[in-house]
């Protein structure tokens, strides 16, 4: 439960905002189910092939995987393409729609997550910057042409046991060269990045119409802060909710050490509102 210091810092910010920005990192999905990719350990967990190898998530995570192991790079993408397509988003993404809609908040989405849960959960396809890419669209690994296509047609079979992708592998259309996620991967100079540019673009635009919104930032790690430098530009109008890392560095906001869906329930508390 909340004290009623940070009850009553909580319902002061809301008292004062105009809108509201979300920003979500890896820990966002952990309550749909979703693991968290970012350490070793946990990627190990998950995929024990890569274990064996003793292979690192920048190693994986890495456009060389694709030209050196194609089939166990796109055996990891896919799983994890698969896996997103089947999860259902956890009520946290609902109580943020929720939120914004009871207080009449416009709202804009920056998010770290390649995995299209904000748009599968409702959220405006146009108010959402998705800062590394999207698994839910593809690329030419050569990079024959700018264009991107989306993972529609695409149907992930797996290999669970080895991490390696079953059958024909994702081409280009244009060339038949190989094809990846439009994902910004460690060591990647050739990311097609028009299309989170374009996003950036319009969160920009948005930015010029509100001047006092508040952050709720939901499971954004240390390890690649890129989502925790951009929530602290609004301090100390941030909400940073994160089960182990809830501590502010320079800036000031307010600490809740929850986890996404727990950490909205705490804030639908305080302001009183019923979920």
């Amino acid at each position: 439960m909340l004290n009623s210091q940070h009850i009553s810092k909580i319902q002061k910010l809301f008292s004062h905002a105009d809108s509201l920005i979300i920003t979500a990192g890896a820990g966002m999905g952990v309550d749909s189910g979703l693991p968290d990719f970012r350490g070793n350990h946990g990627m190990w967990q998950a995929y024990p092939a890569l274990a064996k190898q003793r292979m690192q998530f920048t190693s994986i995570a890495n456009p060389n995987a694709f030209q050196q192991q194609p089939h166990l790079a796109w055996g990891f993408y896919g799983h994890r393409l698969k896996l997103y397509q089947e999860t259902i988003p956890h009520q946290g993404f609902h109580l943020l729609k929720k939120l914004s809609a009871i207080l009449q908040l416009p709202y804009f989405i920056f998010t770290s997550n390649v995995d299209g849960q904000f748009q599968k959960a409702g959220f405006a396809e146009n108010l959402i910057y998705e800062c590394h890419g999207s698994i839910q669209h593809l690329q030419c690994l050569n990079v024959c042409t700018a264009k991107i296509w989306t993972t529609e047609t695409l149907n992930p079979h797996i290999d669970h046991i080895r991490c390696e992708w079953l059958g024909e592998l994702p081409h280009c259309p244009h060339c038949q060269a190989l094809a990846r996620p439009n994902i910004l991967m460690f060591d990647d100079y050739d990311w097609i990045e028009r299309r989170s540019q374009q996003q950036r673009q319009n969160l920009n635009a948005w930015l010029t119409q509100y001047h006092h919104p508040i952050v709720i930032e939901l499971g954004a790690g240390t390890a690649i802060p890129t989502v925790r430098y951009f929530s602290e530009r609004f301090a100390p109008a941030v909400i940073r909710i994160n089960p182990r890392e809830a501590q502010f560095s320079s800036a000031q906001g307010i600490s809740l050490e929850y986890g996404a869906l727990e950490g909205m329930q705490m804030i639908f508390q305080a302001l009183n509102l019923t979920e």
